[in-house]
């Protein structure tokens, strides 16, 4: 199994690593898909700040994608964090939304903002753009 490409690879900005996760995440691949992931965290884990999983190209995603992301979360050494990218109406949005991995995870409508620095300590959830319920990241929190 492998991650889709993305046009501009390897192109990661520092501190980040970013995995385009495949079209459907379900029991066929999830497992497959924790030492693939781990994999990628344990090369960067010497500068690894962010860990963007990018499920914009997911199109079916049930509970073990939830239960995937939940664990790669959980195992993420030290002050690295979980960044999702997904398409604001899409259906991994949706399970994201209805499962409350949403409210732990910051979830970003693009990669573009999900890859934007924010300004001050790393915001916990709620506290950052996509990061609240219901909400991608249209904008930054007001002040």
């Amino acid at each position: 199994m492998t991650f889709l490409p993305r046009p501009c690879e390897p192109c990661d900005p520092p501190g980040y690593a970013v995995l385009a996760l495949p079209q459907e995440i379900d029991f066929c691949n999830a497992a497959g898909l924790l030492p693939l992931i781990m994999t990628a965290v344990d090369h960067h884990a010497s500068s690894l700040r962010f860990l963007v999983l990018d499920l914009s190209g997911t199109h079916f995603m049930d509970s073990q994608g939830v239960r995937l992301l939940d664990e790669v979360r959980r195992r993420l050494p030290g002050q690295a964090r979980l960044r999702v990218v997904a398409a604001p109406h899409g259906v991994a949005s949706r399970v994201l939304e209805l499962s409350g991995l949403r409210r732990d995870v910051p979830v970003y409508d693009d990669l573009a903002e999900a890859l934007r620095e924010e300004s001050g300590t790393t915001t916990g959830p709620g506290g950052g753009p996509g990061g609240g319920p219901g909400g991608g990241a249209g904008g930054e929190a007001a002040a």
